[in-house]
């Protein structure tokens, strides 16, 4: 009597043992699955921000909504500016003349 209810207590064990380790792998499953759904959100996202900070999209709405313009190349003056503490090193600075 005493080995039946062993083997009783064993069968439930491994019952319940299993049906955990297919619930863990039904789990499992639906982790790769929404790994691999950001992973490809991910791509279309840097693919979206590279679209955005194309350079004439930029100098598109600069022109178009901010009415700004490139000036003309008369107007643009180098100017050459000497640090102080370093007279070796210069920066140059564009400047547009009035």
């Amino acid at each position: 009597m005493l080995l039946i209810l062993i083997l009783i207590a064993c069968a439930l064990s491994v019952v319940t043992s299993q049906h955990k380790a297919r619930k863990l792998f039904v789990e499992l499953e639906r982790e790769q699955e929404q790994a691999g759904r950001l992973a490809v959100e991910w791509g279309q996202l840097q693919l979206e921000q590279s679209t955005w900070a194309m350079h004439t999209r930029i100098e598109k709405i600069a022109t178009g909504q901010l009415h700004m313009q490139v000036p003309d190349a008369s107007r643009v003056q180098v100017v050459s500016l000497m640090n102080a503490a370093d007279a070796g090193n210069s920066i140059a600075v564009e400047a547009v003349k009035p």
